[in-house]
């Protein structure tokens, strides 16, 4: 039988996953709209050599990267947090089980 408190949950956890990704759709967007509007060319500098892009395609690199690092950031310590929960939930069955013996 389905908890309803759980279901609410989940579709909480949805709406909530929907939102985000909606307002970085709109950045995105607000982000290639701003770099649309400005088509001059930029000099990127970067350690081992040096190039000319336009401006659009610098500001949505930059912002597409720093999604993507943010992403992974997040997935690593969401990761991270997960393993040592399950670690910490088997040591507490194995302390539960010892003291009902």
């Amino acid at each position: 039988m389905d908890n309803p408190s759980s279901s609410l949950w989940v579709k909480g956890k949805v709406v909530k996953a929907f939102l985000i990704t909606a307002v970085i759709a709109a950045l995105f967007i607000i982000t290639m709209a701003f770099g649309a509007r400005n088509n001059q060319l930029v000099e990127v500098n970067y350690f081992i050599a040096q190039g000319e892009f336009a401006l659009s395609w610098v500001i949505g690199a930059v912002f597409l990267s720093g999604f993507v690092i943010s992403w992974l950031l997040a997935f690593a310590i969401i990761i991270r947090q997960k393993v040592a929960l399950r670690g910490l939930k088997g040591r507490l069955n194995k302390h539960t089980e010892a003291n009902q013996n």
